[in-house]
């Protein structure tokens, strides 16, 4: 996954906005649920279904609420930056202020992790979110 992206250090990263980090890890957020949902062989006609179901606000503040107590202090800071962030409009229409703020936690850990070339600790912490998913029905 991060074969032709460039790797920055912590302290690159920290540079960056918490919600340029929460861009990108809303885009890494949604594809390792993608992946994860083709491995468990879901028809076509789930796919979507499913992937809407688990890249939303509340899915991801609930994956935020289940990594928490598994967090190191750098990565657990990184998230609170995230969450204490005030974006540029209000959380979308069916989703609480208070989940849109755990899942652009959740979005800026992962853009973090990603772009400082974790990808180790983020399969680890994905799979531990995942485990809380209940799984879908074909």
């Amino acid at each position: 996954m991060l074969e032709d992206c460039p790797v920055m250090t912590p302290a690159q990263a920290r540079q960056l906005s918490p919600l340029q980090l929460a861009y990108l890890g809303d885009g890494v957020w949604e594809l390792l649920v993608r992946r994860r949902l083709l491995a468990q062989g879901l028809r076509i006609s789930h796919l979507h279904a499913e992937a809407i179901r688990r890249v939303n606000a509340t899915a991801q503040a609930q994956a935020m609420a289940a990594l928490l107590p598994r967090l190191t202090g750098e990565e657990r800071d990184v998230a609170l930056r995230g969450r204490n962030t005030r974006p540029h409009h209000g959380a979308p229409k069916h989703q609480s202020a208070i989940a849109y703020a755990e899942a652009t936690a959740l979005e800026t850990l992962f853009g973090y992790l990603y772009l400082t070339g974790q990808e180790a600790r983020l399969q680890e912490l994905f799979r531990a979110a995942q485990e809380e998913e209940p799984h879908a029905e074909d």
